[in-house]
């Protein structure tokens, strides 16, 4: 028999675990080791596979120093965007508040988090690190991507068998960390049931907390959801025809096919080849353009996943009870932009990327529990707005470079 695709395999072991942790809840405990290495093993890729993303991204740029203004533009785009797609998530969780009143007794006082102790200027100075070294080994991620960028920046003013020589280890390094993390996503399933079945194990005895927690899981579906459809179907189109005055709901039917299997597929790596197709065989972006921002946009640009980890690390510091201030919020969002560039076009990488928020903020990763089991439908919608993005930054591109597009 053909092994069921991954998403099943997830929905399968959700619903297996409602009713083993309603029926079998004594033995919840011994199964919770699962779930534990499970959530550590997503924390233990999370940093070197931004790392050498960011590092393998930057360095890249080095190839393309006759585009170096169509670099400077895709760039300035991409983190535009990606900006507003995280604002977007997070006034959404904040006006709709979907984990707020859910009690899962995992309150935890504001007090034992790592943020609340800084000022948000000491938050900003912390960016820059004064030892890497230390912040790899404790997983403080904001000083480590800032180091990544400024070392990959630095390999391409080097000389060029240096450049050679280091591009070719951080792009090994990242093809490793890509196929680790694959190999760790293929145990989501029996993460899925050991963390589920322990969070409905601990509700057992009290249906109407159940019933609470699925109402704000779905409360919280919807928001990503909305909050996705607005930023693709309103927002980016927006702004495609602001630059361009092209017809943007033209651009959405001509990429109806890398959308489709974006939407299907969950990843922007599998899109990638008939977005470059079709961007150029239907939109008329040339093969300079759209070679150049589209690969770039599938391994930095995801509009998707940073409005997903904006709204998921709100929602979590809801449920767990605690009051994110501005400052931490602001962390949120710029965590949120960084984790996304640093994000794999994988299925299921925004798992992986949001241990890396959560740290940035002191959330317990244990919070990852509470949204596993919408996880997929997540991946669904925020996945072909990561790719629609991309096409909307090659066809602002083009056009500011005089191109003759076909909307």
């Amino acid at each position: 028999m053909k092994k069921p695709a991954l998403h099943w395999q997830i929905l399968i072991s959700i619903a297996l675990a409602i009713p083993f942790g309603i029926f079998f809840f004594e033995y919840a405990p011994a199964i919770k080791l699962i779930g534990d290495i499970f959530i550590r093993s997503l924390k233990m890729i999370a940093i070197p596979i931004v790392f050498s993303s960011l590092v393998m991204g930057v360095s890249s740029l080095s190839g393309y120093k006759d585009l170096g203004r169509l670099a400077g533009k895709t760039i300035s785009f991409y983190l535009a965007t990606t900006v507003i797609a995280v604002v977007l998530g997070v006034l959404l969780v904040n006006t709709f508040k979907p984990g707020v009143g859910v009690d899962l007794n995992l309150s935890e006082p504001v007090s034992d988090l790592a943020v609340t102790s800084m000022s948000f200027k000491d938050q900003v100075i912390r960016i820059v690190p004064q030892n890497i070294f230390e912040d790899l080994s404790t997983g403080n991620l904001l000083p480590i991507i800032f180091f990544a960028i400024f070392f990959g920046f630095f390999i391409t003013r080097s000389s060029e068998s240096t450049k050679l020589t280091m591009s070719a280890f951080f792009n090994s390094a990242f093809e490793v960390f890509m196929k680790m993390t694959l190999f760790i996503v293929k145990f989501t399933p029996y993460g899925v049931f050991a963390i589920v079945s322990n969070i409905v194990a601990d509700q057992q005895a009290d249906p109407e907390k159940l019933i609470g927690i699925v109402s704000s899981l779905g409360v919280y579906t919807a928001l990503v959801w909305g909050g996705c459809i607005i930023h693709g179907a309103i927002i980016l189109p927006s702004i495609l025809y602001g630059f361009t005055k092209l017809n943007p709901y033209k651009h959405i039917q001509q990429m109806s096919l890398p959308l489709l299997t974006a939407f299907s597929t969950c990843s922007s790596g599998a899109s990638l080849p008939f977005t470059l197709k079709e961007s150029q065989e239907k939109t008329g972006i040339s093969n300079k353009i759209a070679s150049f921002v589209l690969p770039l946009g599938s391994t930095v640009n995801m509009n998707g996943t940073a409005l997903y980890e904006g709204v998921t690390a709100i929602f979590i510091a809801q449920a767990y009870g605690i009051d994110l201030t501005i400052g931490q919020q602001f962390v949120v969002i710029l965590t949120s932009v960084l984790a996304a560039v640093g994000s794999a076009g994988i299925p299921m990488a925004g798992l992986v990327m949001i241990t890396v928020v959560l740290g940035a903020v002191g959330l317990p990763l244990e919070g990852i529990g509470l949204i596993l089991a919408v996880q997929q439908l997540c991946d669904m919608i925020r996945t072909p707005v990561n790719v629609y993005g991309d096409a909307v930054a090659a066809v602002v591109v083009a056009n500011s470079e005089g191109e003759k597009l076909n909307l």
